[in-house]
């Protein structure tokens, strides 16, 4: 009776543990964003001055888009990375910090006291955050010179990332033009 119990035990255990199994070899925080490979979706929003923003114009000059907000603790550990990176890319990549569900009062005084490394753009209904699929924040779109998206960061940014990244962004050849 024991044997068969124990057999029994063993039988629908060992199927559970081999699927459990599988299931730890996928990190959740790794999810392949349909929008690799695809042109960046456009938008046109305006900055805390209220300067509009045009994607489409910035087109041939890589673009690296933070979706952040103040009440995130992973985007104020990026925070000093993506200044360095701004800094030290100016003129070759454009930063664009895109507001996620936060008050543009309280994104002014974060900038007031830690300093700004782009503009930080007012998604007012959600719609940009809804065309890139932004579950929540922070997230960050590398966009090529060409518009189309070649990578993209859940949770903050490395800085082995951002400078493999940008690094392959700026090797890109740019657009032909005419």
């Amino acid at each position: 009776m024991n044997r068969r119990v124990l057999l029994f035990g063993f039988g629908i255990s060992l199927p559970l543990l081999v699927l459990l199994g599988f299931a730890f070899q996928h990190d959740p925080q790794i999810v392949e964003s349909p929008l690799i490979g695809r042109p960046a979706p456009d938008f046109r929003l305006a900055d805390l001055d209220g300067n509009i923003v045009d994607l489409a114009e910035l087109r041939g000059r890589p673009v690296i888009i933070n979706f952040w907000a103040t009440y995130c603790p992973p985007c104020i550990v990026e925070h000093p990375l993506l200044m360095a990176g701004a800094r030290r890319w100016q003129g070759e990549i454009h930063f664009l910090g895109v507001i996620f569900q936060d008050d543009p009062d309280l994104i002014a005084q974060f900038n007031a006291e830690y300093g700004r490394w782009g503009p930080s753009l007012i998604d007012a209904d959600g719609g940009v955050a809804i065309a890139y699929g932004v579950y929540g924040p922070p997230e960050t779109f590398f966009i090529g010179r060409d518009g189309v998206i070649v990578d993209k960061a859940i949770g903050a940014v490395s800085r082995d990332q951002l400078l493999d990244v940008a690094n392959r962004m700026l090797a890109q050849p740019a657009p032909a033009t005419g």
